[in-house]
């Protein structure tokens, strides 16, 4: 069968912190299945990381690609996040001798996503599903890969301001809080934050039209 490979993301609605895509090849998924992969927000933090290290340390080989929070702005102003994701897919999977991919798929349409996925990787067979990281154990090993990355970046965000920023999701009130609150202050979004998401637009157009006695 030759190589093949499991590609997913973490972190894609997040307002704080990088969109993380994790990609693991194998030319078998048995030891996968051995290790207890499974979607990686089933499994608790430290379970994440014990399987983490046994997938790098076993599997031929991983790949990350990452888009900063100021990068996916910055993209967001040419392309929907989808297609961010699609290039995203393409550059953790090309070249790699894979000749199968499989993907979690993010569009509604995965039949369209898979063409435009085959389109980039060509010479691969693509296999793009909605909740792909629950049936493939490649693709449950990529999820834990990203998921574990992501989480370690937020942790050194959380270092760097010196307080708690939550998880960087929207539904975070650690999160939300803490991004209102540094607008109020200083009138600009902290660093590693999404400025395209509605939330924090919303907030800098309320700051920006408002004084801090207003709040």
């Amino acid at each position: 069968m030759g190589m093949f490979c499991g590609v997913d993301e973490a972190g894609r609605g997040s307002v704080m912190g990088p969109l993380v895509v994790g990609t693991v090849f194998v030319e078998d998924d048995s030891i996968l299945r051995e290790m207890g992969v499974k979607d990686s927000k089933k499994l608790t933090p430290k379970a994440r990381e014990r399987i983490y290290a046994e997938i790098i340390d076993t599997v031929p080989f991983w790949r990350t690609v990452i888009c900063s929070a100021e990068d996916i702005d910055r993209f967001r102003l040419e392309m929907s996040l989808n297609e961010i994701e699609l290039r995203m897919f393409a550059d953790a999977t090309r070249d790699s001798g894979a000749s199968q991919i499989y993907a979690d798929c993010p569009d509604v349409n995965e039949s369209a996503f898979q063409d435009r996925l085959g389109a980039l990787c060509p010479g691969a067979e693509i296999i793009a599903r909605h909740k792909a990281d629950d049936t493939y154990p490649v693709v449950s090993a990529a999820s834990i890969v990203a998921k574990v990355t992501r989480d370690r970046m937020i942790e050194d965000i959380r270092r760097e301001f010196g307080t708690d920023i939550g998880s960087g999701y929207p539904s975070d009130r650690y999160t939300m809080d803490f991004i209102e609150s540094w607008i109020k202050e200083n009138g600009r979004a902290p660093e590693h934050t999404r400025c395209s998401w509605e939330p924090v637009r919303q907030m800098l157009s309320k700051r920006a039209n408002t004084k801090i006695t207003d709040w």
